[in-house]
Formats: C-alpha cells, sequence, structure tokens
C-alpha cells in the first residue's frame, strides 16, 4: 500500500501514519487541543502481591518471565545513569536469549554505551526505537537498517505519550540506586547514586508490569522514595545496576575555546544590557562548556549587582550547586544530574528539589514549569533565516542526538541560542534547517562569535538593545558572513525512506527523517 503523505503547519511532508499508527500532523504552537482522558493502566490487587511487601525475585530474568514478556511488547528503561547504564543491554540479552522478537524499545534517553543494542535490533529482537537515538544507533537508523520507524519526543512529550495513552508500556525497567523490597526506590542514595528517577515517573504509574533493579537493596522504608513501591511488582538485586562517575554529560567543565568564551560572554552581556538579569530573575542552562560559561557569567554579573536568582532549573553541575551554596540562587529544580556534585547536593541540601517531566515539561497538563522559567541557554545543531532550529540531525543528515528537554523549554520567556557562527567549517545558519525541530516563533536569540540576532517578532528586544555596543546584526547578515568564509555548503542527499518522525510536544508530527544516501 502506498504511504500518504500531508504537509503540517511548518510547511514539512510528513506520512499520515507511521508503524501502522495514525498521527496528527503538527497543527502550530498551541493548536492542538487534546480530548479524552489520561489513560490507566489495569487495576491491581494486593491479593496477588506479598502480604509481608517482599517483592524480590531472584534475577532479572525471572522478573521478565513473571511479567509475561512475549513478541511485540514494550519495553521502557531510563537514562539517569547516562552513558554508564547496564541495565538496558542486559534486558535485551535475556529477551534475545528467551527467542523473543519484535519488542518495542522505549528508552528516555539512550547512549554510546547502548551500541550493543544494534546486534537485538539485527536479530529481530527488537523492532524500532522510540526514543533519542544518539551517536552509534542513530547512524544505524540513518542507514535505514532499522526494521521499523523510530519516534523522537522530548522529555515531556515522553510522558505525555504515556500519560495520553498513545505509548502504553507493557514493562518498564527502573534501575534504582537504593530500594526496598517493597519497591520504594531512590536515586541518592547507595553506591550508584545517580541523583534523581524522574525520567522514570510515568514509567512507575501507567507500565503494565514494573520491575525495580538495584544494587543497594536496603530494609524497609527507603526514604525518600522517588519511586512507590506501590507502582512496583518486583525487585531485583544485582552486584551492579551502573557506572556513576559515566553519569557525566559530556563536559563539565568551563570551555577553553576563545570563540566560545567570547560566545558566553556576548550572551551575559546581552541579558544584563535587556534587563534580563535582575533580582528574583530565573534561568536554565546545559552542562556543555559554553553554557557552564554562561552560568558563571551570569554568578559575576550577580555578585556585582548584589542580586538573586530565586530558582535555576537544571540539569544541576558543580558550578550551579556552587552558585546555590553561595547564596546566588535560592532554590535548584534539578530535573537532571550532570556530574557527582549535582548528586551530592541533592542528597544534602534541602533547597536542591528533585523534579520529574510531569512537572516540568507535560504540555497536557495544567501549566507546567517551562513558562516560568525567565532565561534558558539551548544549543541547536542548525538554526534557519526563520529562526527554526534542529538539535537531532546534522547538516550532512544523519541523525546522532535526541531532543531531551530542548523543545520543552521553548516556552520560556527568553529562549537564547549560542551556537558557534560555522563548525567543522559548515555554517550553522541555513537557508532551511534539515529537520524542523522547534518552531522559529519560539526562539528569541542567536548568539555567534560574530555576532547576535534577535528574532523580528521581539520587538521590546530589538527596541531595548538599539543603542547597545553590541554586535546586533540580522540573521540574514549573519548566515551571508558564515558563508563568506566557508563558502555555501552542499544540501544533504535523502533517500525516500523515512526512517524516524519527530514529535512535538503535544504528540503532533513537526517533522521527519529519511534515509541517508551514502
Amino acid at each position: 500500500m502506498l504511504t500518504k503523505f500531508i504537509k503540517n503547519a511548518v510547511v514539512r511532508k510528513i506520512p499520515t501514519e507511521i508503524n501502522g499508527k495514525p498521527i496528527i500532523p503538527f497543527k502550530g504552537v498551541g493548536k492542538y487541543k487534546p480530548t479524552g482522558r489520561k489513560f490507566a493502566p489495569k487495576i491491581s490487587t494486593c491479593a496477588d502481591y506479598p502480604l509481608d511487601g517482599n517483592k524480590q525475585v531472584p534475577n532479572l530474568k525471572e522478573a521478565l518471565i513473571k511479567s509475561g514478556i512475549k513478541d511485540g511488547m514494550t519495553i521502557s528503561t531510563h537514562h539517569h545513569f547516562r552513558n554508564g547504564d547496564l541495565i538496558a543491554v542486559e534486558v535485551f540479552k535475556i529477551a534475545s536469549d528467551l527467542g523473543i522478537k519484535n519488542l518495542m524499545w522505549f528508552p528516555s534517553a539512550s547512549f554510546p554505551c547502548h551500541e550493543p543494542i544494534i546486534e537485538y535490533l539485527k536479530d529481530g529482537t527488537i523492532h524500532h526505537i522510540e526514543g533519542s537515538m544518539n551517536g552509534p544507533l542513530g547512524r544505524f537508523a540513518s542507514l535505514g537498517k532499522m526494521k521499523g520507524t523510530g519516534v523522537l519526543r522530548s522529555h515531556g512529550g515522553r510522558y505525555q505519550a504515556v500519560q495520553d495513552g498513545e505509548v502504553q508500556i507493557d514493562i518498564a525497567v527502573i534501575a534504582a540506586p537504593t530500594a526496598d523490597p517493597f519497591g520504594n526506590a531512590n536515586g541518592v542514595e547507595g553506591p550508584s547514586a545517580c541523583g534523581l528517577l524522574g525520567f522514570a515517573l510515568a514509567d512507575s504509574q501507567y507500565a503494565d508490569k514494573v520491575i525495580v533493579v538495584t544494587d543497594n537493596l536496603i530494609e524497609f522504608p527507603c526514604i525518600p522514595w522517588q519511586i512507590h513501591g506501590n507502582y512496583v511488582d518486583y525487585v531485583v538485586k544485582m552486584e551492579q545496576i551502573g557506572i556513576p562517575e559515566k553519569i557525566v554529560s559530556g563536559t563539565t567543565e568551563i570551555t577553553k575555546s576563545p570563540d566560545r568564551l567570547l560566545i558566553a560572554e556576548l550572551t551575559a552581556k546581552f541579558c544584563e544590557q535587556a534587563g534580563l538579569i535582575k533580582n528574583g530573575f530565573s534561568f536554565q542552562a546545559g552542562a556543555g562548556g559554553t553554557a557552564l560559561s554562561i552560568g558563571v557569567f551570569f554568578a559575576e554579573i550577580m555578585r556585582r549587582k548584589g542580586i538573586k536568582a530565586r530558582f535555576a532549573r537544571g540539569g544541576s553541575n558543580k558550578y550551579l550547586v556552587e552558585m546555590l551554596d553561595e547564596g546566588l540562587v535560592d532554590y535548584i529544580l534539578d530535573g537532571q544530574t550532570f556530574d557527582l556534585e549535582g548528586v551530592h547536593s541533592m542528597r544534602e541540601n534541602p533547597n536542591h528539589i528533585d523534579t520529574s517531566p510531569f512537572t516540568s515539561y507535560n504540555y497536557h497538563g495544567k501549566g507546567n514549569f517551562a513558562g516560568i522559567v525567565d532565561i534558558v541557554i539551548l544549543g541547536a545543531t542548525e538554526v534557519d533565516l526563520n529562526f527554526n532550529a534542529n538539535v537531532v540531525t546534522h547538516s550532512d543528515g544523519y541523525l546522532l542526538h535526541g531532543i531531551g528537554g530542548w523543545q520543552n523549554c521553548l516556552f520560556s520567556k527568553n529562549v537564547i541560542l549560542p551556537v558557534p557562527l560555522f563548525r567543522d567549517r559548515i555554517p550553522v545558519i541555513k537557508d532551511e534547517v534539515t529537520t524542523i525541530c522547534g518552531p522559529g516563533e519560539l526562539i528569541d536569540i542567536i548568539v555567534t562569535e560574530r555576532g547576535i540576532a534577535i528574532n523580528p517578532l521581539r520587538k521590546d528586544l530589538i527596541n531595548k538593545m538599539k543603542d547597545s555596543k553590541l554586535p546586533i546584526k540580522t540573521i540574514q547578515e549573519l548566515k551571508d558572513e558564515a558563508e563568506r568564509i566557508c563558502g555555501k555548503p552542499k544540501a544533504a542527499e535523502f533517500e525516500d525512506k523515512i526512517i524516524a518522525a519527530i514529535k512535538w510536544v503535544d504528540g503532533t508530527v513537526i517533522d521527519v527523517v529519511r534515509q541517508v544516501k551514502e
């Protein structure tokens, strides 16, 4: 049967169904209104669970068998251990040994440590992945080698998809640094402490069967309980579930690159001159070298002005923790920890709060935290003349990154993308991005080492900065400058086959990724 296509609100040609299921095309920001009620898991009864609360089983294989693992199921894992995760690959090794086929893997994110999953995609254990496909997994999918079509969602979009019943998890496997036999669990205690477990919250609440795997089993009660044992079916004790040193995300040191430092300094100066850094403001920045440098510049401005922030949204890192300890920030509202200093702070400081995609990012709720944030600092692989941005593919078309919380953060009051004008002599600003992950109407400022572009929709910022001595330029001027230096790159070429769909925060499809033509 021929695939039917339609154009969505950003004029991207998308199929009417993905993996045999109908999709809703992106209709514009805030235009799609969901109907109906939240999905509900099956009703359980205490009569089926041990009266003494001990849900332990000897090993993960037995837990999966008791959970009824079979062909075609959806299996979820989370990524709080980031590149130190030891559980996801083990789950699919067991499934492969059992002869299970055509599973859908539903991770909150994947990392290079998950490269062995490729073998289970090849042997048919896994049919497709609905989650980020970073590095090797993304390259494998980009070459058209995955049997099904991938689906990429933001962190909030993942919670929304589970809550709405768009994705129904059969078995959730939650790696927890500390747990009790009842299934209460947290990520702040134990030898494998990783911080919080918020990305596994939806899985615990809505999955048909929930398995908690821990390497630090303690007596009831496990306090604090970030995962409630009342949602948990089985508890497994293993020797090691993750390598905490590998939760570190990329670089957790400020950049030493002169160009990146200049971008960071220009970003901070822009925020100060535009009046965005003021007493009681809030901000969010990532853990990359440039973002960390911006945080350091923010701290210097705050000390000089004698002001403090009401809260900072994390990913937390040692620099943000230092700001909290110094009193420059009242609270860290943390979505995930990017280093071990962040883990320690969450455990010890009552003002370092663990949050989840439900509170922070879920678009199908009665509001979330994203829109309360004054300044958000985000990255991008590409930006175009309409301020649309891409975070999942590169200009060569390869799918190498996940969305994370990026889309959700676009609803903050001032969205800033500090990006180099070019990478490896390839301009970052294009006529059109390869893949639209976020519409330009939500992106306010582009900061490069050679100038700053303000979205024409933000007339308030343009008026505030009209007398600034900062290098304010149009985005067209930045694009022209990059092309004078690097030339205009040849556009990537693609096959017709769609290898992944990009969901917007409301569950609609904003774009698709096609197979790269080698």
